[in-house]
């Protein structure tokens, strides 16, 4: 699935995972994360490319958003991308992540939110292995990972 058809997926009424959102106040926000997962959950920041907790976990398990649990990735869709942050070629399932546009930088990006808390995960690029050509780079701060 290409990053639009996601965007229209999400556009067109697509549920998230159970059909819940969560909806947390920014002081709630800023008790329950560490602060660089604030930065790049809540405030569309971005980890140092090369320091991510998860960049080298090739485990079999699954990645989960680190704001509210949803399952977001399986350890099956990782690939080493070279770029220093976490990626994959599809999310768990269609609805776990929605893609909304990022004009930040100069830059035209396809970003990428947990469908269930909205937080800010990355940027989904068309530059990714088969069989979906995509590329879901991740911020690793933005997730936690457990092992099955």
């Amino acid at each position: 699935m290409s990053a639009k058809e996601s965007a229209a997926l999400y556009s067109q009424g697509q549920n998230p995972p159970g059909g819940k959102t969560v909806v947390k106040t920014d002081a709630e926000w800023k008790k329950q994360l560490t602060p660089d997962q604030y930065e790049v959950l809540r405030k569309h920041g971005t980890e140092r490319a090369g320091t991510s907790p998860l960049l080298n976990v090739h485990e079999d398990g699954t990645f989960y958003c680190a704001g509210c649990h949803n399952p977001l990735f399986s350890y099956k869709t990782k690939f080493e991308s070279g770029t220093g942050w976490p990626s994959f070629y599809e999310p768990i399932s269609k609805n776990a992540v929605k893609v909304g546009k990022d004009n930040s930088y100069g830059m035209d990006r396809d970003e990428v939110l947990c469908s269930v808390c909205n937080g800010h995960l990355g940027h989904v690029f068309n530059d990714g292995p088969k069989p979906t050509g995509l590329r879901y780079c991740m911020n690793g701060v933005a997730m936690t990972f457990a092992k099955k």
